[in-house]
């Protein structure tokens, strides 16, 4: 099943529910999607309420499509008109494979609203209020500060890809999107990371696994432990400084 297949399967399920809008944001929307690698990351608006009744055809729908190529990949938040508004409510999600909620943030908005992909109904300008610089800024410093910061100081979270690709590629968008005003994709990100004195080995080790073939066999324990040991050292006081100059 292809990345367009998907979705279309996954629309098809959301027709009965009569969607205001479907969007696409993130890698998808930013044009740096690398299929089987990158998360489909979505927005449905959906007209109503959403009942107990919903909320099971929701996670019905999800399931059923868990067998298929890509589907541990896409994830999408139910939003309604009436409850779309505040950055800060948390909204019925699925993710990683169960229904949670989360906010839909202010960064997640402009992405909407500088270059979201309407893959039905309404686009984001239409029913999504805009966000301020200062919103942006605001929750960037926030983000940085109090979930970030305190990462790393979770030695054990560094060994694995995910916390190393995310958290520098989230530092590096934080730093422009404060500097420059503006959002860049990962991809961007990462081209970025060297001018910001981020450790060159790790930078390799993280285009290498998103951008080129995958490297036979798993990486080796001393690996693992070297790359966590100058992400964290790198990333640490660089936030720090982050957050000084700009919070």
């Amino acid at each position: 099943m292809t990345t367009a297949s998907l979705l279309d399967e996954f629309m098809d399920a959301l027709l009965p529910l009569r969607p205001r809008a479907v969007w696409a944001h993130g890698s998808l929307a930013g044009g740096d999607y690398q299929e089987g690698r990158s998360d489909l990351d979505l927005i449905a608006v959906l007209p109503g309420p959403l009942s107990l009744g919903t909320v099971r055809r929701l996670a019905r729908s999800h399931r059923r499509l868990r067998g298929a190529p890509l589907a541990a990949h896409l994830h999408c938040s139910y939003l309604t008109p009436a409850t779309l508004g505040d950055p800060g409510r948390s909204h019925l999600t699925w993710a990683h494979g169960r229904l949670m909620r989360r906010p839909v943030t202010p960064v997640t908005r402009r992405e909407l609203h500088d270059f979201g992909r309407v893959l039905q109904g309404e686009p984001p300008a239409g029913l999504l209020p805009p966000v301020s610089g200062e919103q942006l800024n605001g929750f960037v410093v926030r983000d940085q500060r109090t979930f970030w910061r305190p990462a790393v100081d979770r030695a054990r979270l560094w060994r694995q890809d995910v916390w190393v690709d995310l958290g520098l590629l989230t530092f590096a968008r934080a730093t422009v999107t404060l500097r420059d005003g503006r959002l860049i994709s990962k991809r961007e990100a990462l081209a970025e990371l060297p001018a910001l004195g981020a450790p060159a080995e790790v930078v390799e080790d993280i285009a290498r696994r998103r951008y080129e073939a995958p490297v036979p066999g798993p990486a080796t324990a001393d690996w693992l432990a070297r790359r966590a040991g100058l992400t964290r050292a790198y990333l640490g006081p660089a936030i720090d400084a982050l957050v000084t100059a700009y919070g």
